[in-house]
């Protein structure tokens, strides 16, 4: 069994990683963290955006995939078998690619819970990835401290 555990980062990813380590443990299950970058900015007149653009965002990525090398390696220390994943592009979409391609049997994703107005102006991630998953769909609350 795969479980792809989609991880942005924000608060909820530690929740995220404790229910992806716990599904996995009990089902002996291999997790794939994966980090979705967002696509590279488009800006007008430049084919990349400029130069000191592009380092900030590979700088960034670079960071990012070394906090996810860190999670993949405190899962295996609790017996998880583990990889992970960096890949750039529409959010939703590269989630459901990676769950299609990996057969994954199970997704597990952080809902930040947003309001209303972000939700109908912006859409959500974990909304399109639940009505397109080719599997079942684990959402993480998020709860705010003191909540």
């Amino acid at each position: 069994m795969k479980y792809l555990a989609a991880i942005d980062y924000s608060p909820i990813s530690t929740a995220v990683l404790d229910q992806a380590a716990r599904f996995a443990l009990a089902e002996g299950a291999t997790v794939y963290l994966l980090h979705v970058e967002p696509p590279d900015p488009d800006f007008v007149g430049y084919e990349a955006g400029p130069p000191h653009v592009r380092q900030a965002v590979a700088r960034e990525a670079m960071e990012h995939h070394a906090e996810l090398r860190t999670m993949k390696e405190s899962l295996e220390a609790r017996g998880v078998n583990a990889h992970a994943l960096v890949i750039q592009g529409p959010f939703a979409e590269k989630i459901l690619d990676e769950a299609r391609r990996l057969d994954a049997g199970l997704i597990l994703m952080g809902s930040r819970g947003h309001g209303a107005l972000h939700h109908l102006v912006i859409g959500s991630v974990s909304e399109e990835v639940v009505q397109h998953a080719p599997c079942p769909v684990l959402l993480v609350p998020h709860h705010p401290a003191g909540n």
